[in-house]
């Protein structure tokens, strides 16, 4: 392995400027969910300079690739490939050329990384198992892109996957890890309050839909957490209330809409019939009528503790020890929690700020150091190989 590891360094400068230059030109054109056509097309040709043969998913978006021919163990990187409908302000030159649509959340990073680990395996002769990059669409909808690879057979012989995701706050050429549940389930909950309307002269004589609103947006986030273990936090948050057309009539109509955040995956499973039964109290003594639509979204990110033992020892052979970090648990929700129902995996953050200062994700001024780049790709193949050496070893 030690000359695997020395061949994979005298490859990454090269690989890694075709990488920044493959993230400039996805970062120009992106695409959102479900329409990545021209990104897939891109990235296959890239893949398929260097030798390799990608598979493109059926309706063209989304491939994968498979690198190494002997009979040792599968094990799977995964990248997304998906814009965000947000209006880019960021001088760059390689600023998105789509009115309204933006990478501001990493994933042509992501795939420029992922393209270059495939592409730098692709190089070593005799890898000692073998290496399969899922290029994902649509990680940013609900019920998206991972449910449908998987469907596809992605995990098919697979024992391990992990993936990166690139973190503004730390510095390039640094990795967080953690153990255990790292992002958070994040549902979404609609709330339809119906009543025959009125005056508001004359509240008692009908249903206020306002006010129950007002009630159920201040009390069900303090009785959701009441009603669960304390040692597992719920964030309940509305970010839409909306009813009503003049400030003398009481609506017969509001619509109310939140998202419900939570690490634990065994409370996840209980929250749709706890959320039902509480919104339902809650409202009950305004006399409403409601209808409760509540979408589930992906559940918890949580890292396998092995896994994160090998990746860590693997991005710091790659990166130096002090390049590994512990991260904080985030209540941003990752759909790469659904490969990590059927296999053991873990999700690392891989350091992105910017020397100028920090940019938040999902932000329209959202960039990264591109340093980030190369040293995800040296860190990404160096750990995809220790944890091939992990599962033989553990076969």
């Amino acid at each position: 392995m030690v000359d695997h590891v020395k061949h994979i360094r005298s490859l990454i400068d090269e690989e890694a400027t075709s990488a920044i230059e493959l993230r400039r030109a996805l970062h120009r054109h992106p695409e959102p969910a479900w329409q990545e056509f021209r990104t897939t097309e891109t990235v296959a040709a890239s893949l398929t300079a260097s030798g390799l043969k990608p598979q493109l998913r059926e309706g063209g978006t989304g491939l994968s690739v498979e690198v190494g021919a002997n009979d040792g163990p599968m094990v799977a990187f995964r990248a997304d490939l998906d814009a965000l409908p947000i209006t880019e302000e960021n001088p760059a030159p390689y600023a998105s050329e789509v009115p309204g649509v933006m990478h501001a959340c990493g994933h042509d990073v992501h795939t420029a990384i992922a393209t270059g680990i495939a592409r730098v395996l692709g190089h070593i002769d005799n890898l000692p198992g073998r290496v399969r990059i899922a290029f994902q669409p649509a990680e940013e909808t609900v019920s998206g892109g991972a449910i449908s690879l998987i469907a596809d057979g992605v995990l098919k012989d697979v024992s391990a996957i992990f993936a990166f995701h690139v973190d503004p706050s730390i510095p390039a050429g640094t990795v967080g890890v953690r153990a255990g549940a790292i992002t958070g389930a994040c549902d979404r909950l609609q709330v339809i309050l119906g009543g025959p309307g009125g005056h508001t002269s004359r509240p008692h004589l009908t249903v206020d839909l306002v006010q129950a609103a007002a009630r159920l947006a201040d009390t069900l986030p303090s009785l959701l957490q009441r009603a669960i273990d304390p040692h597992h936090p719920v964030v309940t948050v509305f970010g839409q209330i909306s009813g009503g057309s003049a400030g003398n009539v009481i609506p017969t109509r509001v619509e109310m809409a939140g998202t419900v955040r939570l690490f634990d995956t065994a409370t996840w499973h209980s929250l749709p019939k706890l959320v039902e039964r509480l919104v339902h109290d809650i409202v009950a003594p305004f006399g409403a009528a409601v209808t409760i639509h509540y979408e589930r979204g992906s559940p918890p990110v949580v890292n396998d503790a092995e896994i994160v033992k090998v990746l860590g020892a693997a991005m710091s052979e790659a990166l130096g020890a002090d390049a590994v970090l512990p991260t904080h648990q985030s209540m941003g929700s990752e759909d790469f929690a659904w490969y990590l129902e059927s296999v053991p995996g873990a999700l690392l953050r891989l350091g992105a700020a910017l020397p100028e200062g920090r940019t938040d994700l999902h932000a329209a001024n959202f960039d990264i150091e591109e340093r980030a780049i190369g040293a995800g790709i040296l860190a990404g193949t160096i750990g995809l190989l220790r944890l091939i050496e992990a599962q033989a070893a553990a076969s």
